[in-house]
């Protein structure tokens, strides 16, 4: 058994919407927060920052520790990886920038991923696959409005 480290980010705009990132990997299509898998020798905010920049060619602010995975998670993809996810709050003075649908999985021509906004108000556990974020969302929907205010 192997550790998989995921670090990801809570990218919430002025909307009071967070963002989702929609991919498709190993014939799988599922929903997530932005972010992915810590490499050897990196940081866990440098992970971050680089997956970001990645994925969302994205500057951001890493901000407040919102949660570390507290429960055996096995892996969607690797039967002999645990999972360890840690989420936190991130910032951009360019949220504008990122390119979005409306639509989940409504993927451009051969591509593995797509981005959307998703209200706070509206979003429930289901809107994610992984019950690592499932359990994020319930965290984000409990916390209120005082837990955005001092996320950074």
């Amino acid at each position: 058994m192997a550790f998989n480290i995921r670090v990801y980010g809570i990218l919430i705009n002025d909307k009071q919407e967070v963002l989702l990132s929609d991919e498709r990997r190993v014939g799988k299509e599922f929903t997530k927060f932005p972010g992915g898998g810590l490499e050897l020798g990196e940081g866990i905010k440098d992970c971050l920052i680089r997956e970001f920049d990645e994925e969302l060619n994205l500057k951001i602010e890493v901000g407040e520790l919102l949660y570390l995975t507290d429960f055996y998670q096995k892996s969607a993809f690797n039967e002999d990886d645990q999972i360890i996810s840690i989420y936190y709050f991130v910032n951009t003075i360019e949220p504008q920038s990122i390119k979005t649908n409306s639509l989940p999985f409504d993927f451009e021509k051969d591509a593995i991923e797509a981005h959307r906004w998703k209200s706070l108000k509206n979003i429930v556990k289901e809107d994610l696959t992984f019950p690592i974020d499932q359990k994020v969302v319930e965290m984000l929907k409990r916390g209120g409005n005082e837990v955005y205010a001092n996320r950074f």
